[in-house]
């Protein structure tokens, strides 16, 4: 018997992964802020590199999980309250996708718009 993954697993996957980019991004936050130990001026230097052009996809992409896992998450909180809808987790799940487009696109636009 083989698991044929359909909507569960991706959901799954893509909360998992959205996860660990989060937390990937509340490490790199750590180090940068602790560099405020070293003196005002590393701790400028350090952030002055994330004003460089090549970092805006990754604060997108920053802003793609939070925004995910955030719907994700209020979508499995939801069938966890009301197991009686988990017949409908693939629709949710849909719905999810629907929302987290209507959201990312406009924000990766204003987002991305100054580098052009």
């Amino acid at each position: 018997m083989m698991y044929k993954g359909k909507v569960g697993m991706w959901s799954w996957i893509f909360h998992r992964a959205s996860g660990v980019g989060i937390l990937l991004f509340l490490f790199i936050h750590i180090v940068d802020t602790a560099f405020i130990l070293l003196g005002p001026n590393a701790y400028n230097d350090m952030i002055s590199l994330y004003k460089q052009p090549f970092f805006r996809p990754m604060e997108v992409g920053l802003l793609a999980a939070i925004l995910y896992h955030s719907l994700n998450g209020i979508r499995i909180s939801v069938l966890d309250f009301w197991p009686s809808l988990m017949k409908f987790q693939a629709q949710l799940f849909y719905g999810v996708m629907i929302l987290f487009s209507i959201l990312l696109i406009p924000a990766t636009y204003l987002m991305v718009k100054p580098l052009f």
